[in-house]
């Protein structure tokens, strides 16, 4: 059975839209084998944003991470890396479908209630990277 870390953002907590997205993972038949809510910190999110440190959008991208908790998740079930990543939707909130975390819920790239791992390799990182959190 393959493993995803999923993590419910600041907005989504904020906005009360936790129950909501937890019912939608459920409701496809994926498994939430563990669940915590926790901050991060910055030491954190240069590992896990490492491919965007360069951006101009990165101190506004750590702020808001850091801005309240998140809801670190691991998620289980058959292809449930492309299954979640389907179900959120794509990462620009104006790209993301009716029917999808995003396209229902999110109105701001950067605030995008959702994050998934995309692959196989990136899923095992994640899912080391923050176990520490979920423990």
């Amino acid at each position: 059975m393959e493993k995803t870390y999923i993590m419910l953002k600041p907005d989504a907590v904020r906005r009360n839209l936790v129950g909501n997205i937890i019912s939608r993972i459920e409701n496809k038949g994926y498994k939430i084998s563990k669940m915590k809510m926790f901050n991060l910190n910055e030491e954190v999110l240069k590992e896990h944003y490492a491919h965007l440190i360069d951006k101009p959008f990165f101190p506004e991208l750590t702020s808001f991470m850091t801005s309240g908790p998140v809801v670190g998740m691991i998620v289980e079930g058959d292809g449930v890396i492309l299954g979640m990543r389907n179900l959120m939707g794509p990462t620009k909130c104006e790209e993301a479908m009716p029917g999808t975390i995003r396209g229902d819920y999110a109105y701001s790239t950067t605030e995008n209630l959702i994050h998934g791992s995309d692959s196989k390799e990136t899923a095992e990182e994640e899912l080391k990277r923050f176990e520490t959190f979920l423990d």
